[in-house]
């Protein structure tokens, strides 16, 4: 059956031992046996607190055999992907450390045989066997449903939502772009434990309608269920309406999409301008709904979601390779509009080998440095305003939306999954496409007006205009926040950094990522399922295999 008949429940407390840029070494703790894990409320407690930690962990680790990799941290990895296949996140220069220059450039998503595919394939389904056997148990009832189970089984209910909408976003045609009731999905899995038999490949109707019955479940199980407290890691009922509001927006069920949305966000207000400009480094910032508090403990250092995109972190990824945004959303922004402070358009470009071939004072064409020693004079006033080593490149453009909380160094810190600003987006989309203008006006004017002391949303009084700032709000707002792959998807967009006056990406270094057809009539958005799982899953053929 599936490659995923080999995994056990995942029980992890990772510690490492020793750590460099190049090399991870870890020692996994000893797992309990399955049934003494799924004896007790508690015992259950620890799975789920395993099932947070792969969120962040290395994925050999957490998979077996060959389905796992050091160069893949769960969700360090996962959630900046989305900005980097789609275009956002936008590469300065030449590198290549854990293959992320090869997602920009569109060579890992394609290939059935990268890791990328087959780590994010069974970390997910890793997930979802996990969930199976806490939901499983508990449904079967031999324990008391109390106010501590309620609140597992909600979780594990939400995760498994969660699991299956990430595999039918990357495995199969988007539902508003295809035919989801012919669509292939993905396979169905219920089983508890081995040999983990899974259905065929479902339709994608049949995976969302999945996800829908999971999220009720988890609502349901929540109404009565003890608190998370201030652990943010733990998943909670606004966290399952925050799901819920996207598959809802996936699917065109608008008003489904606006009510979960404004149910997912009570409780989390809208973060002011120091909160918006602190980092993104902490789930503790109000708006955060769910996120990973990181245990220094696992070490990621390396491989986590700083080392890959936040320019003040200590890795070659970013010291020579410093994530530039998009020129054209930068310079869209208005000058009252604080989020754009945090995107440096004037910062020298220092480095010899950017790619766009102006590194250095020589090819200096800004003319705010008149003289080499301005130039170089900016260059330190930048490393010692924001952190950085003196080794750091920088360009212009250059982002400090995310930073470290000690920038500089190597910590990993938090990862922000879910938070109210997203929420208030969704419901303004929903409204607009419902063609409820005052509606859309009315969920968008909190976040506008919180971010642009001169926003006003009454110029959007058009469905056509008020989506394109719905999408230019989306964009800014979640810069780096991994949404860009799925809402092109959504609105069906291509890439084209040429277009426009240009992204500042070089074709040349981008290659395929330069450019790419919109996702209803080019099939390399989808992502090839693991060839690791048509040669092992019976049910499973290379006709099955995405095109």
């Amino acid at each position: 059956m599936l490659n995923i008949k080999k995994l056990l429940l995942v029980l992890l407390a990772i510690t490492v031992t020793s750590c460099s840029e190049d090399f991870l070494e870890t020692k996994p703790t000893d797992a309990i046996s399955a049934a003494d894990a799924l004896a007790t409320a508690e015992n259950m407690a620890l799975i789920l607190n395993g099932m947070h930690r792969t969120l962040f962990a290395q994925s050999q680790t957490i998979l077996p055999g060959d389905t796992g990799d050091s160069a893949r941290s769960g969700e360090h990895y996962w959630v900046p992907m989305g900005d980097n296949i789609s275009g956002g996140i936008i590469h300065s220069a030449n590198a290549n450390n854990l293959g992320w220059r090869d997602e920009m450039q569109w060579q890992n998503h394609t290939l059935e045989t990268d890791i990328t595919v087959t780590v994010l394939w069974y970390h997910r389904y890793n997930i979802i066997a996990n969930a199976n056997s806490i939901i499983n148990t508990i449904e079967g009832g031999s324990l008391t449903l109390d106010a501590r189970l309620k609140e597992i089984l909600g979780q594990a209910y939400t995760y498994r939502a969660y699991a299956y909408l990430s595999l039918v976003q990357h495995f199969a045609k988007g539902y508003l772009i295809g035919n989801p009731s012919t669509d292939p999905g993905v396979p169905l899995l219920f089983s508890t434990s081995a040999p983990y038999t899974s259905a065929p490949r479902s339709t994608v109707q049949d995976i969302y309608n999945q996800i829908f019955l999971d999220l009720d479940d988890a609502i349901a199980a929540f109404d009565g269920a003890t608190d998370r407290g201030d652990d943010k890691s733990q998943l909670n009922v606004n966290t399952a309406h925050g799901l819920k509001a996207r598959a809802a927006l996936n699917t065109g069920k608008w008003e489904t999409a606006a009510r979960e949305a404004v149910l997912a966000r009570e409780g989390y207000p809208i973060m002011d301008e120091a909160d918006w400009k602190s980092g993104f480094n902490t789930v503790d910032l109000p708006e955060v709904i769910w996120g990973s508090v990181v245990l220094d403990t696992e070490t990621t250092f390396f491989r986590s979601y700083f080392y890959l995109m936040s320019n003040t972190f200590n890795g070659s990824q970013v010291r020579n390779n410093p994530k530039i945004a998009d020129r054209r959303l930068i310079d869209a922004a208005p000058d009252t509009d604080y989020r754009k402070d945090m995107f440096l358009i004037d910062a020298p470009n220092s480095n010899n080998s950017a790619a766009n071939n102006m590194g250095g004072w020589d090819n200096n064409t800004n003319p705010l440095y008149t003289t080499e020693e301005e130039f170089e004079a900016e260059i330190d006033r930048l490393a010692n305003e924001w952190g950085w080593t003196s080794a750091h490149n920088t360009h212009p453009y250059m982002h400090v939306k995310m930073r470290q909380k000690t920038p500089g160094g190597i910590l990993p810190d938090d990862i922000i999954y879910m938070r109210s600003s997203e929420m208030y987006l969704i419901e303004a989309e929903a409204m607009a496409m419902m063609d409820d203008i005052p509606g859309a006006q009315a969920a968008l004017a909190p976040l506008g007006n919180e971010r642009d002391s001169a926003f006003d949303v009454t110029v959007f009084n058009t469905k056509e205009s008020m989506m394109e700032q719905i999408k230019f709000q989306r964009r800014l707002e979640l810069w780096g926040e991994g949404f860009g792959y799925t809402d092109k998807i959504r609105w069906d967009e291509g890439i084209d950094h040429a277009a426009d006056g240009g992204s500042g990406a070089s074709a040349v270094l981008y290659q395929d990522g330069y450019q790419q057809d919109k996702p209803s009539v080019n099939d390399d958005w989808i992502f090839k399922i693991p060839q690791a799982e048509i040669d092992a899953n019976p049910n499973l053929s290379p006709s099955d295999q995405n095109p």
